[in-house]
């Protein structure tokens, strides 16, 4: 009686189990199925959305490049335009530059012709007149350069004479004399200076050694050359070591 009772329970488990099973199969199946193709369907969408935004973005993409040519283009055009435009305001500016020379030298020649028709002289007679004038400013030059050599010669002169006439009497050197020692001998107390004959300097002449405006020492001169002049140490008169670049002036200058 027992078993015939569980082999009942067994068969109506079994047929719950069955029907349950197939419950399931005819409903869940196909919402599977459903979301399946709905799957589908959107997974295709995406991509044809994907292909189209990646054809737009290559698009853009191009157009991007494609303008960015195109200004950089514009860039080089305006960057010519602008060289061309200054080189043009500087060509203009030269030829006013030019212009006014050129005016200026039609208004002097015309104040020259102007002026040259008022004198009534043939161009012979100016001529011979430029010629004159030229050979009087060579001869003043000439005669001018003989005057210096004259004062020179008469300068020292008189000062060789002092030295006989008056024993105190000191040679004159001019009083806007300027120099400086170039070299300087201190075993045998001589320095050498860089101004001589064309300066105005004399033999025998005494100058006082200075440096930044204090006294070193005093020297006399006993060479005269050109443009340079030797001279030697007084005695006693020695206040400090002589050196290259020292300035020198006249101890006894002119009046």
């Amino acid at each position: 009686m027992l078993l015939r009772i569980s082999l009942i329970v067994a068969i109506v488990a079994g047929l719950a189990v069955g029907g349950l099973g197939y419950y399931e199969a005819t409903t869940q199946i196909p919402a599977l199925s459903k979301q399946r193709d709905d799957e589908n369907t959107a997974k295709k969408s995406a991509l044809t959305e994907l292909a189209t935004t990646k054809t737009n973005l290559k698009k853009t993409q191009a157009e991007l490049a494609s303008t960015q040519q195109e200004l950089s283009d514009t860039k080089g055009e305006r960057d010519k335009a602008l060289a061309r435009a200054e080189a043009q305001s500087k060509r203009a500016d030269e030829l006013n530059d030019k212009l006014g020379k050129t005016t200026r030298e039609r208004d002097e020649a015309q104040s020259s012709l102007a002026a040259y028709k008022a004198t009534d002289l043939t161009p012979d007679q100016v001529i011979n007149l430029n010629k004159n004038l030229k050979n009087a400013l060579a001869e003043t030059a000439a005669v001018n350069g003989e005057k210096v050599v004259l004062l020179r010669t008469i300068t020292r002169l008189t000062n060789e004479l002092a030295k006989y006439v008056g024993p105190e009497q000191y040679v004159k050197l001019p009083a806007d004399m300027h120099g400086k020692i170039t070299v300087v001998d201190p075993k045998w107390d001589f320095v050498v200076l860089n101004i001589g004959e064309d300066q105005g300097m004399i033999p025998e002449g005494e100058l006082l050694v200075s440096r930044q405006g204090k006294l070193v020492a005093k020297v006399i001169v006993r060479t005269v050359q050109k443009d340079r002049s030797i001279a030697n140490l007084v005695p006693g008169w020695k206040l400090g070591e002589m050196i290259e670049g020292d300035e020198v002036s006249p101890a006894h200058p002119a009046s």
